[in-house]
């Protein structure tokens, strides 16, 4: 990155989004954030308030700024992406969007998936389902995502990206809750659900995401591209790693053939290929090398 960019970041309140704007920072890009006010930004950073879902507020809260690029964390539906591409259309030339895996969820296959098995071009766009319905939403995550990459896709205005993010691994502050569930069940013996056909899946240190979004930010692709460390991770593999850090630990098994299953436990086989982003200059690490490390630091065991 020779030259420093203006940078937005929408969202970035925590977990991968604080550390994007510290690598974004440090390379010496001058960094906005913009959201709805609920945390303030890191010092050096200027802070914008405004509701993303508020055509107008965000409009008013942008003013007269232009921006050499937008990260969008926080789009979730084609309502949100279609605003966006609106608002931002003459004040940026490029556009990142944080998109996922869940992109995927159709697929099943033990080969990689790789980016061509979702075209953003032939999604069909529904805005008028109810994306303001909270449990409708989560219901429809993936598909909410993969009609907001359509979305940017389709229209003028700004080049895009879309970053199909792996399952996030890793930091002390990681929110979901995930690992400690698979610690708490290790500590006192209770059974862990997972399907009868258990399939691995991939997945990125939060620390690698951070750093790839922040590079991404300063390249000139468009299209989707997968951001997952290489290799594949099974839920035996994650148990062991939180086991290493309960006194004698070990994780018990339930096979169930229907019914709610564990965190990281899927049916579908849908592991990202990273090629893409190893040809356009980006190499992830091996998941295998970062998983003790990243279970360390969520459970408070060091790193």
């Amino acid at each position: 990155m020779e030259k420093a960019l203006e940078v937005l970041v929408i969202g970035g309140n925590r977990y991968v989004g604080k550390r994007l704007i510290t690598r974004l920072l440090d390379a010496g890009h001058r960094v906005t954030v913009l959201n709805r006010g609920s945390s303030p930004p890191p010092p050096g950073v200027e802070h914008l308030r405004a509701d993303r879902d508020d055509e107008g507020s965000l409009t008013r809260a942008l003013g007269s700024r232009v921006f050499d690029v937008v990260v969008d964390q926080v789009c979730y539906t084609p309502r949100q992406a279609a605003t966006a591409r609106r608002v931002f259309t003459g004040r940026t030339r490029r556009y990142v969007m944080t998109s996922t895996v869940e992109v995927y969820e159709y697929e099943d296959t033990a080969a990689l998936v790789r980016e061509e098995a979702v075209d953003p071009s032939t999604v069909t766009v529904a805005p008028g389902l109810p994306w303001d319905d909270p449990a409708f939403l989560e219901a429809h995550y993936g598909e909410g995502k993969r009609q907001a990459e359509a979305v940017l896709a389709a229209g003028p205005g700004f080049e895009s990206t879309v970053v199909r993010v792996a399952h996030v691994l890793g930091g002390y502050d990681d929110f979901t809750g995930r690992l400690a569930h698979y610690a708490e069940r290790i500590r006192t013996g209770e059974p862990i659900a997972v399907p009868t056909a258990n399939r691995p899946a991939t997945y990125v240190y939060v620390e690698e995401i951070a750093r790839f979004l922040a590079w991404a930010a300063g390249e000139d692709f468009t299209g989707p591209v997968n951001a997952a460390s290489s290799g594949t991770l099974s839920t035996e593999e994650l148990c062991a790693a939180v086991a290493a850090h309960v006194p004698g630990g070990r994780a018990d098994f339930r096979h169930v053939e229907v019914g709610e299953v564990s965190p990281f436990s899927f049916r579908r086989s849908y592991g990202m290929d990273n090629a893409r982003a190893a040809r356009l200059g980006f190499t992830f690490g091996e998941a295998r090398q970062w998983l003790p490390r990243a279970v360390a630091e969520t459970l408070g065991k060091g790193g």
